[in-house]
């Protein structure tokens, strides 16, 4: 599991380089951008679920050879409690089900969609496998701030449950 998620966040970070290209939104950084040209609709609005906006602000510092998020109080405040989250479904494994996978604030399948940073993806570990779809999915689980994760990510659900 651990290689595939390496290689997702490798995957990730050369089409962040080609999306640059043609972005005026630097990729790899932010929120990303759902393009209107999208055949994929975006995110539905709700104001049951934590927005993605408080999440995409986060600052970063640099230490050595690595880049760390800093956090606001807004965001630690979400850290270790129950929280729900909506994205788009991005396996790490192969299968109709998922247990583990990330959730992006723009849909990965979509050639207009230029991919945002780690702070636009949260990594989702669930109780029960969840059927994968193309569709936006809301999940509730125990929410956590990432202070120095080894494959650069930002944010995780873990103990996570589908909601309607």
């Amino acid at each position: 599991m651990k290689k595939s998620l390496a290689f997702v966040m490798a995957v990730l970070a050369a089409g962040a380089v080609s999306a640059q290209l043609s972005s005026p939104v630097p990729a790899g950084t932010g929120a990303g951008v759902h393009s209107p040209n999208s055949p994929i609709a975006p995110l539905p609005q709700r104001t049951d679920v934590v927005p993605w906006p408080l999440l995409t602000t986060v600052t970063t510092k640099t230490d050595k050879n690595r880049i760390l998020p800093v956090f606001s109080k807004e965001q630690q405040a979400l850290n270790q409690k129950p929280q729900r989250v909506q994205g788009f479904m991005m396996p790490l494994e192969p299968g109709e089900k998922q247990t583990h996978f990330l959730l992006s604030s723009v849909p990965m399948s979509c050639s207009f969609c230029t991919p945002g940073g780690p702070e636009s993806m949260i990594e989702v570990r669930t109780k029960e496998p969840v059927r994968y779809t193309l569709d936006p999915v809301v999940v509730q689980g125990k929410f956590a701030t990432l202070n120095d994760d080894p494959y650069g990510l930002y944010y995780r659900v873990t103990e996570a449950v589908p909601v309607k």
